[in-house]
């Protein structure tokens, strides 16, 4: 078998599609409003802008921001 070049190889990045307003509601189990306030105080990932009415989620921040939510305690608005 031939090995090819690692520049070459065909992978695909996990955690790297897009995600719309409703997909991240899903997989937080947030409203909108609560996503929107927390991206106001910084305890949410922002959206990137891909164009003036259309924002997406990366869905590794996402990931990401959940991961590091803490296991016990309080809730945090």
């Amino acid at each position: 078998m031939v090995e090819l070049p690692a520049s070459s190889r065909s992978f695909q990045v996990r955690g790297d599609r897009l995600l719309k307003l409703r997909e991240v509601m899903s997989i937080t189990s947030l409203g909108s409003s609560t996503i929107y306030r927390r991206m106001k105080t910084g305890k949410f990932p922002k959206p990137k802008r891909l164009s003036e009415a259309c924002v997406r989620w990366r869905e590794s921040e996402i990931e990401k921001w959940i991961c590091e939510l803490p296991t016990t305690g309080g809730v945090s608005k």
